[in-house]
Order: structure tokens, then sequence, then C-alpha cells
């Protein structure tokens, strides 16, 4: 009997450096799968970021409202007819659309010429309002926006644009206060834009614009005599105010609109737009698919790391068949032979995970130190997606330990103790 239990110990000696190799093995396999998917869901969203924050150049969810043509009829009048905006539609959208955050109206006037001491060109000057540098997220790098009482007081000030600034002033400093002549006029320089990456635009890249209130574009720089005598504009940007109502606000312009000037508010060629936010969500939505699909990829590649550590158990059991049945002989139960191998079995499986876990927490911190690409943001690793990638790596690891765990304790001791490999 001694000789026999000296035997099997002996036995489970000699294995014991096979088994850990293949426990190494296993571990690459589940760390491998855990770093996979904690990488692609990690570059997923910092690709999401950066899209987003390009896009957010335009405006942090803002809407371009555009005079458009009608295609239905309404109040008995025909189709076809032209609608354009007015300075008093801002005014009724401030009064009578609760959604709404802020509004601005725009006017346009391309190739002003311009001319400082040092140098001209032309350009694309905009009228604009108090909140129109806020909502087209404009930042004002140096000096100050475009204020109300500007608009009111038809005051001759402008804010330059990074592009703007270098081709009229150069390298020159202390540039506010200086005065600029927009089509033969003297203008005093009260603000500096921030240079800034574009992806996209509707009127041209911000750098190259310069930004006087409405008012004075009205009087010195009209595109046409009917922005003067008929207070006419050329764009209405307005912000919902959240993101959850944009629906919401779209809604409310379109009625307030069609109820002005005559149209059927479900008649979208009537008042065309451009919303911001609906773009996004359908980017987002874009994304939401890419990433499940290449996170489902992800998830096999963990699985299959949960064979291996399940393979390995299994080895293990079989390699361990006549010391699991001399335990049973000497009086361990079965629950105990279970709880050891199912524990022993998720630890290997969690150990690997975790450091997986933290080899992608090191490699976040290394890339996010690094300069990030315009339509990059880095590896964004939160708290919920580490509990994510925790909650994943439990599921697994208890999965892949039950099997080989239920074996070693539904193993009969005498046929244990008598197995031959």
């Amino acid at each position: 009997m001694l000789g026999n239990i000296s035997g099997i110990l002996r036995q489970a000696a000699s294995e014991l450096w096979r088994h850990k190799l293949r426990s190494i093995l296993s571990m690459f396999g589940i760390g491998w799968g855990i770093c996979a998917l904690a990488l692609i869901i990690s570059s997923g969203e910092g690709f999401r970021e950066g899209q987003l924050k390009s896009m957010e150049q335009i405006g942090y969810r803002i809407v371009l409202v555009y005079g458009g043509r009608t295609e239905m009829q309404a109040g008995g009048q025909r189709a076809g007819r032209y609608i354009r905006l007015y300075r008093d539609d801002v005014r009724a959208i401030r009064e009578q659309c609760p959604a709404v955050e802020a509004v601005s109206a725009e006017i346009k006037t391309w190739n002003v010429p311009v001319e400082s001491h040092y140098n001209a060109g032309r350009f694309l000057v905009l009228g604009v309002d108090s909140e129109y540098l806020k909502i087209r997220n404009l930042p004002v790098e140096t000096g100050r926006n475009i204020g109300r009482n500007d608009v009111e007081n038809l005051s001759r000030v402008c804010v330059l644009g990074d592009s703007v600034r270098k081709q009229l002033f150069e390298d020159k400093a202390d540039i506010l206060g200086s005065r600029v002549r927009i089509n033969g006029f003297h203008y005093q320089v009260v603000g500096l834009m921030s240079e800034k990456d574009q992806n996209s635009s509707y009127d041209g890249w911000d750098n190259d614009k310069i930004l006087i209130p409405t008012t004075s574009v009205r009087r010195d720089c009209p595109s046409d005599p009917g922005v003067v005598t008929e207070n006419r504009l050329n764009v209405l940007v307005y912000q919902p105010k959240s993101v959850e109502r944009w629906q919401e606000a779209q809604w409310q312009v379109r009625r307030t609109l069609g109820r002005i000037h005559g149209f059927d508010p479900r008649d979208e060629a009537a008042l065309p737009m451009w919303d911001t936010i609906e773009s996004a969500t359908m980017f987002d939505e874009i994304f939401n698919s890419i990433n499940l699909f290449l996170g489902a990829i992800a998830l096999i590649t963990l699985s299959l790391g949960g064979i291996g550590i399940m393979n390995t158990m299994f080895t293990s059991v079989a390699e361990r068949t006549a010391e699991i049945g001399l335990k049973k002989a000497l009086g361990a139960r079965q629950s105990r032979i279970l709880g050891e191998f199912f524990l022993e079995g998720v630890v290997l499986a969690l150990l690997s995970g975790m450091i997986g876990i933290f080899l992608v927490l090191g490699l976040a911190v290394f890339v996010n130190s690094l300069p990030m690409p315009q339509y990059f943001s880095g590896l964004p690793m939160d708290v919920m997606l580490v509990f994510k990638l925790v909650a994943a790596l439990g599921t697994v690891a208890v999965l892949a330990a039950i099997p080989p765990a239920w074996l070693a304790a539904r193993m009969d001791p005498v046929v244990a103790m008598n197995y031959e490999k």
C-alpha cells in the first residue's frame, strides 16, 4: 500500500513540469484573447471620439437651416414657392421654440476686399449675432467675441480667422486694436480665432473667414439688395437644449417657420436642414455595428483561450487520476475535489486574463502619451471598460473550469487508483 502511494506521488512530481508548460501556453491564449478584446473596444472608441471631435469643429450639436422651395400645397398656396429666411425668424424661434437652446443669424458675403497696413486679400465675411461663435464652436484665442452691443450699435468691429490673420499681419504681434479696411470701411480687430483642423464645412474653412456684426454686414457689404431692404438671411443656425431633444427642436422650428411663411411643416424641401446631431447619430450607429462585429471576433478569440484552459485542466485531471482516487480513498469528499479543480481552473484563467488587462492598460498609457493624429483620440480605458473585461474574463474562467472539475469529482476511487496511462 505504501509503495503504491509512493509511486503515485513520484508520478505526480514527474508530470508537474509538463503541466506547468501547458498552463503557460493556455495562459498565453486567454491573455491574448483579453488583450484583443480590450484593444478592439478601446481603439474603436478612440476612432469614434476622434471623428466626433473633428465633426464638432463645425459646431457642437448644431442645426443649419436654409431657405428652400415647397413641394406641398399649404394654405391654398401652390407648391414650388421659394422660402426665404429673415431676421424676424430668429426672434420667432427664440420666443416660440422652447426646445431650442440658442439661435443665431448668419449673413455671408464672399470675395470681400480686406486690407491692413501690411497686406491685403479677399475673404468671406460673415455677419453674425452674439451667440454665433459659441454655437459654431469658433473659440476666440485672444480678445473677445462679437457682442450684443456690437450688433445693436452697428459697431465696426471684427474677429479674424487664423489664416486671415497670417495673411494680413504675417507674424506681427499686438494685433488686437489694429485697424483693417473691409470693403473700404475701417474696422477694429477685437478678436482672433484659434487655428482649426476641419474635415468638413458648408461654406469654407473657418480659418479663412472674417466675422463682423450682422447689422454691419447689412450696412457695409451686403451680398445683394434683399439683405438690406428685406432683412434677409443666408443661414439660420440653432442649437437644441440637449441631444435627446433634437427631433423635438427640429419639429418646433419647422412648425414655427411654416406658420410664418405659409408652408406645411412636414414639407422638408421648404426648409432644408443639415442636422449635425442626426449625422452624428448615424455615424455612431455605424461605429457600434463595426465594434460589435470586431468585438464578436475578439470574444471568439477569448473563448478559444478558455477552451485552452479547459483542455489543460482536462489533461491535468487525466494525469492526476490516480491521485484523485487516492484522495477519495482517504476520505476526500466529492465537493472538495470539485472545489479544488474548479478553483485551480478559475485562478489559472483569471491570472492570465488579468496579466493581459494590465498589459493593455500599460499600452494605453503609453499610446495616450504620444501625439494623436487628427481623427484618433488614443486608447480610452475607463472603469466601465475594465469592468466589462473582468466580467467577460470571469464568465470564460467559470465556464472553462466547470467541466474538468465535474469530471474529477465524479471519478470512482477504485477505478481511479488502478488507472494507468
